[in-house]
């Protein structure tokens, strides 16, 4: 079976593509199961960039095929100074912690929200770097959510941003929804698996 690396310490992201490649036949291995600790700072103005940045950086120190990611946030009706893009996390300066990031976004949604909500957009970048040292990137975006200013009372520990994010379709919290809902909702990133098969 084939291994891929994913430069990523988030437990979520590794298996957010985990099942999809299992199924055709590759193994995704952390950071963390080769005891691997990135050193790069994400200085890419995209999300592709600081991808790449990642990607590069695991291949070069584990020499096993490679996976970056990042991604970006986009808010609607939030001023340009106060949108979130590359920075997620990241206020001021400031790295928040998941109490701390909710606290943010929901003033966020109560400052420039309507009826309690702001439409969203996720742009994601994906870099993979095969065992030939060959780079490839792909990007996709996820939209039809929304934030609002009151949690849910489950919590993501690697997407504290869940726990105020709902489907536009079903008005349903991310924590809340099913395996089933998502199949209805089409929610699958089949296409971000065949990228990555296609071309580690």
């Amino acid at each position: 079976m084939k291994k891929i690396l994913f430069a990523t310490g988030n437990r979520s992201k590794k298996k957010r593509f985990e099942k999809g490649l299992m199924e055709n036949g590759i193994e995704v291995i952390s950071l963390k199961d080769i005891d691997l600790k990135l050193e790069s700072k994400e200085k890419g103005k995209t999300a592709i960039e600081n991808a790449l940045i990642k990607a590069r950086e695991g291949f070069k120190k584990s020499h096993i095929p490679t996976i970056g990611m990042d991604d970006t946030l986009y808010l609607e009706n939030v001023p340009e100074e106060e949108q979130p893009g590359l920075f997620v996390r990241r206020v001021n300066g400031k790295t928040l912690n998941d109490d701390e990031m909710l606290e943010h976004y929901t003033n966020l949604v109560k400052k420039y929200g309507v009826n309690g909500k702001i439409n969203c957009k996720w742009v994601y970048g994906l870099a993979v770097i095969n065992e030939k040292g060959e780079e490839n990137t792909y990007t996709w975006d996820k939209a039809g959510f929304y934030i609002v200013d009151k949690l849910s009372d489950k919590r993501d520990p690697d997407y504290p941003l869940n726990s105020i994010s709902k489907y536009e379709k079903i008005d349903k919290y991310f924590t809340d929804v099913t395996e089933e809902e998502k199949e209805k909702l089409k929610v699958t990133e089949d296409d971000v698996v065949d990228f990555i098969v296609g071309h580690v």
